[in-house]
């Protein structure tokens, strides 16, 4: 038995995105299944059609997203899409790209002086950490969300999420940074700086120079002692990483927030949205619903495959139909791929029943423009 794509309840998007009282949605899922298209899709659509104003923050290496809006370029600052239709709602639509780099650097001036933030910047450990360390990207995500929030410019931020090995990147980064710059090593490094600015190397006890020596040994002098500036340099700053993660993190299980799980009907990216949907749930975060891109469907769903198969097969033997034969062939393949990708789906399905979920067509052609956004949208938000 094939299983039904109406076997979840029906996802309302349009109701989400024209409630007040949401005022966050997080678009999370697998890489190359959609997310940045979806984001912008639902952004365009808020303002459109229901007069929000509204803020897309994208993460998107690709950088389609500024052309399907008509930019020439998005940056770490919040910019006006002009020439979008809300003239009758009155909604307007800002776009921005994260730059890891600049939110981190950000941050710094916000919580340090100007001769402690050069000192920092100059700092080589710092440089590369602000730039390629291993969930800075997804930490200045959340960084950057939580500024959006907290400016309250905005009806609606929607946010794609960074395109991460896994999905559950995002939930997880924040926690892993603040335990990284609150772990026990980094303390035993900034001793010496608590102890009145000595060196480095200059030890405080016997038994730390042990130490000292064996880590030396691993990492080598140079980065041990750019790790020893940066962390001395950003002492002060540690508290405030961790708090804004716990912070940002409330926000995101707050009634204000819905994710929406964005995947495509293949078995990695369907275990991937399941194993973030139930990580959602043990963080009691609102999973609003699930997308499904990119679904194949049949021009004639009541010819199944094997008839579709069984007809071609029998006009190509009385010979002179070899077009129709071709498209009965081309039906009977759509039609299994169909059935696979409900079959595939409906592993989703059966673990979170209660998960409402829409499915949306795969496009001829990649979306490079805002009429393809609109044509995205609508078909999210199908009632």
């Amino acid at each position: 038995m094939v299983p039904s794509e109406d076997a979840a309840p029906q996802l309302d998007v349009d109701q989400i995105l024209a409630d007040p009282g949401v005022r966050i949605v997080v678009c999370c899922g697998a890489g190359g299944v959609g997310k940045t298209t979806t984001a912008a899709a639902l952004a365009l659509r808020a303002a459109e059609q229901h007069g929000r104003r509204t803020v897309v923050l994208t993460i998107d290496p690709a950088r389609r997203l500024a052309q399907s809006l008509g930019l020439t370029e998005l940056d770490n600052t919040p910019r006006q899409v002009k020439g979008i239709d809300v003239e009758a709602s009155g909604g307007e639509l800002h776009a921005m790209m994260l730059d890891m780099k600049r939110t981190f650097d950000d941050v710094v001036l916000q919580h340090t002086d100007q001769a402690k933030a050069a000192e920092i910047f100059a700092n080589p450990f710092y440089q590369a950490m602000s730039s390629t360390f291993a969930g800075t990207q997804e930490y200045m995500a959340m960084e950057k969300l939580g500024q959006l929030h907290a400016r309250g410019e905005w009806d609606l931020i929607v946010v794609d999420t960074p395109p991460s090995r896994s999905a559950l990147d995002f939930l997880d980064a924040p926690a892993r940074l603040s335990r990284f710059l609150d772990g026990r090593m980094l303390r035993l490094l900034l001793a010496p700086a608590r102890t009145g600015g000595r060196s480095m190397f200059s030890l405080v006890t016997a038994s730390f120079g042990m130490f000292s020596k064996v880590v030396q040994k691993v990492l080598g002098a140079q980065l041990l002692t750019d790790l020893s500036g940066f962390v001395a340099a950003l002492d002060s700053m540690f508290g405030g990483f961790r708090q804004r993660a716990e912070q940002t993190y409330r926000i995101l299980q707050a009634r204000e927030t819905a994710f929406l799980l964005v995947a495509a009907p293949e078995p990695d990216a369907v275990r991937e949205a399941a194993y973030f949907a139930g990580r959602l749930r043990e963080e009691r975060m609102p999973l609003a619903g699930l997308v499904l891109n990119r679904v194949h469907r049949p021009a004639v769903p009541g010819l199944g495959a094997a008839e579709s198969m069984a007809a071609a097969e029998r006009l190509a033997d009385l010979g002179g139909h070899e077009g129709t034969v071709d498209v009965l062939r081309a039906h009977a393949a759509l039609a299994q791929q169909a059935v696979r990708e409900r079959q595939v789906a409906a592993r989703f399905t059966e673990a979170f029943p209660e998960v409402p979920a829409v499915s949306v067509t795969a496009q001829p052609a990649d979306v490079h423009d805002v009429d393809g956004l609109r044509t995205i949208g609508a078909a999210i938000s199908r009632p």
